[in-house]
């Protein structure tokens, strides 16, 4: 029975599950009070304005604070932008290097965004450093991500 619960925590905590990202709903997270100052440093946009990242800092929980947002098309009958958030295991990144941002485009792709981020890994206790790779289709609003090793 002790093996049976050792394996499931050790699966639980593995870097596999722990590095799995997620395009989320917006929720509490996405509050401007968690855009860290200067804003002007902590967020951009994109295609004329339509699309902004910003990156949040919720400061807890300290192992997965930094998430990314994304407001872009398509709009709603309201005008307003769809808005997205995208982190880890249910909560952010352990870090995240906004300043290291880049984008390009492709046609039959969309918008690609590259952006270096943190995995923290419980089982070796050491913060992991990954690329988080996305892609952002204006006409449909998909976001696809991956992550990938530096």
């Amino acid at each position: 029975m002790l093996t049976r619960i050792a394996l499931c925590l050790s699966f639980l905590f593995s870097p596999a599950v722990v590095s799995a990202q997620q395009v989320m709903e917006c929720d509490w997270q996405a509050s401007a009070r968690s855009i860290p100052e200067p804003w002007e440093a902590h967020t951009r946009t994109f295609s004329n304005g339509t699309v902004r990242l910003a990156m949040l800092d919720t400061i807890e929980p300290a192992g997965g604070w930094a998430y990314l947002m994304i407001l872009s098309p398509p709009f709603d009958e309201l005008g307003s932008r769809q808005c997205k958030l995208i982190g880890t295991g249910d909560m952010g990144f352990s870090g995240m290097t906004f300043s290291a941002l880049t984008a390009d485009y492709d046609p039959a792709q969309g918008l690609i965004f590259t952006l270096p981020v943190q995995f923290y890994q419980y089982g070796d206790l050491q913060m992991v450093e990954k690329t988080l790779r996305i892609t952002l289709n204006q006409s449909s609003g998909q976001i696809d991500t991956w992550v990938l090793d530096r």
